[in-house]
């Protein structure tokens, strides 16, 4: 996973909304969409709740992360 993809997946397990997510990192809704759809495909997971379990199960909110 890129570093930008980790900086998604953190956000997102945040609960932040796309939008949130795209303000922070100053990139597009688009961006964030796609980053999530890579993430989903290199995690093989289908849904949010997917990445949302993924990224609890691995201490992925962390900041060092």
């Amino acid at each position: 996973m890129t570093k930008r993809e980790k900086e998604v997946l953190r956000l997102v397990s945040r609960g932040l909304t796309d939008k949130e997510i795209s303000e922070d990192l100053v990139i597009s809704i688009k961006t964030v969409e796609t980053h999530k759809h890579n993430i989903k495909e290199k995690l093989q997971v289908k849904r949010l709740a997917d990445l949302i379990r993924y990224s609890i199960d691995h201490n992925l909110d962390d900041e060092e992360w």
